[in-house]
């Protein structure tokens, strides 16, 4: 089935365009390039050209400024993010982590003076309200690459990968998008070109990698657009970064005969955000639409002069529209012992495969952690920091549903010493039985792994029951879990004299049996620490 788009000729911004712009707060006369909305969609971080207040004053310079949601949802006047942020003449932000403590910024710099001779990407952290001196990503290969005039990137929420933009050929004019991603020692992988699918003989540049991994938005000037620069938008196949769908055309809702570049979306999804020349009040000013107008057709009409097919026919499922639905997972971690916040990695995972999914950084004042998860999974997250446990804990998002912020899931850890006791929030089993599901491995194997690296450690497992059903048929349930628990270990290796397995019941209740949630707490397999 083939889809046709209409619009009008005349005059075509206001006909087909639904794009506002963010008004005076934040465009002026000078260039508004590069917006990048925070995941909650109240900060806007954009860059400014040529403005008198740069760090090197008005010629031939970038910096990166911000605005603020007001009260009454209205952007506030900008200003220049600190000079921590802003130390070059070009100066370009590609990416601000869910909780705003991790940016990326542009060159390449080392404990917070650039290298001149080299074209690369920083990491720069915050902690608490101070910024720290940024630090080169150590892409190989990237410096030789970028011959052209501009580099451009964005990275995923997860930390794990960047694409960039840029031109291998001396004076730009063909760039292509690229790809380089971590391993799970920290390093980056040697760019690759992310292929045929995206690239073309044209330029295509400024990508955005939405919140849920998997929507790649891009500008490019090929065939089949309305005009200069368009923003396109793909969807990548499967968990590889080389196989995507058919870029698809924004439509003109979005784009027009002028260039539109830089899309940024909330991680809503209710509202992106671009930069634009067409109706702009200097040269590239920000605006901003509803994501659910790109999915919207402009219909036949009185004046309508002409028709253009803006995609081939193509099957349903190679059509990506909007991305996956996401949810914004925050709380706090602290020391179980003490109940003071901490610093520590967040770690999370998809708990059907046991694949790591990304990595986080709670706030080493506050303890806070903010992180975003895609809908279709569950998932395990939990809390690591030297010589300390996390506890682990599930977040159930295998049914699809609508963008919310779940507060309170607060993460805890305990010290690895005798006498320490957690309750394993990731072990289950089938319903009234002893039988473990498979999405418990995971907890258990990274136990395993802590009796492994110690290996005088004894300890207990011990089973609880809520009150549902008679005295000694939960006795006997705990301890069949306990045991089920216990033979797992000593299936992967760990001596049985290591490990003791007693079965409590309902007799030590952690929460009310007169509601349900209360019943799911006691329902619980605990890990005690008899002897480090």
């Amino acid at each position: 089935m083939k889809r046709y788009l209409v619009f009008f000729l005349l005059p075509f911004s206001l006909l087909a365009q639904k794009a506002e712009p963010l008004g005076t707060a934040v465009n002026s006369e000078y260039n508004e390039l590069h917006p990048l909305i925070s995941a909650d969609g109240k900060t806007l971080f954009f860059v400014r050209a040529g403005h008198p207040s740069n760090t090197k004053g008005k010629e031939h310079s970038n910096d990166i400024w911000y605005t603020e949601k007001g009260k009454d949802g209205k952007w506030v006047s900008a200003k220049r993010m600190p000079r921590q942020l802003n130390r070059d003449r070009y100066n370009d932000l590609f990416y601000i982590s869910p909780d705003g403590n991790t940016a990326i910024i542009r060159g390449e710099y080392e404990k917070g003076v650039i290298n001149m001779d080299k074209v690369g990407l920083s990491i720069i952290k915050k902690k608490g309200s101070v910024w720290q001196n940024p630090e080169a990503l150590k892409i190989p290969g990237l410096s030789k690459k970028v011959k052209g005039p501009i580099l451009t990137a964005t990275m995923s929420n997860n930390g794990k990968v960047i694409i960039l933009s840029f031109s291998e050929k001396k004076g730009g004019g063909d760039d292509d998008l690229y790809v380089t991603l971590m391993d799970k020692q920290g390093n980056w992988s040697e760019l690759k070109s992310l292929g045929k699918d995206i690239n073309t003989g044209d330029v295509e540049c400024s990508p955005y990698l939405s919140a849920d991994n998997s929507t790649l938005y891009f500008a490019s000037n090929r065939k089949g657009g309305e005009g200069g620069y368009d923003i396109w938008m793909s969807r990548r196949r499967g968990k590889g970064w080389f196989s995507w769908t058919k870029p698809v055309n924004l439509g003109p809702h979005i784009n027009s005969k002028e260039d539109e570049m830089y899309y940024t979306m909330e991680s809503s999804g209710e509202y992106a955000y671009f930069a634009s020349k067409n109706n702009s009040m200097g040269k590239y000013d920000l605006f901003r639409i509803r994501v659910e107008d790109l999915t919207q057709e402009s219909t036949p009409n009185e004046g309508v002069l002409q028709a253009t097919t803006l995609a081939e026919e193509r099957k349903e499922e190679e059509q990506p529209i909007v991305p996956t639905k996401v949810a914004i997972i925050s709380g706090k971690v602290t020391d179980l012992t003490t109940g003071k916040p901490i610093e520590a990695r967040i770690i999370y995972e998809d708990m059907e495969d046991g694949e790591e999914l990304g990595v986080a950084t709670s706030d080493p004042i506050t303890g806070e952690y903010k992180i975003i998860l895609p809908y279709g999974k569950r998932y395990s997250i939990r809390p690591e920091s030297d010589n300390l446990l996390g506890v682990s804990k599930s977040i159930d998002l295998t049914i699809p549903g609508q963008y919310k912020e779940i507060t309170g899931q607060d993460l805890e850890t305990a010290p690895i010493k005798a006498g320490t006791a957690i309750t394993l929030n990731n072990v289950f089993f089938e319903f009234a039985k002893a039988t473990l599901e498979k999405e418990s491995f995971l907890e258990l194997d990274r136990l395993i792994a802590l009796l492994v690296k110690n290996p005088n450690m004894a300890i207990e497992v011990q089973g609880h029951t809520d009150n549902v059903g008679s005295d000694n048929a939960n006795m006997r349930l705990s301890q069949q879990r306990a045991d089920a628990v216990k033979a797992y270990f000593v299936e992967k290796g760990i001596a049985t004299d290591r490990i003791t397995s007693t079965g409590f019941g309902e007799s030590r209740p952690v929460a009310s049996n007169e509601t349900t949630e209360g019943q799911a707490k006691n329902r619980r397999v605990e890990f005690v620490i008899l002897r480090k």
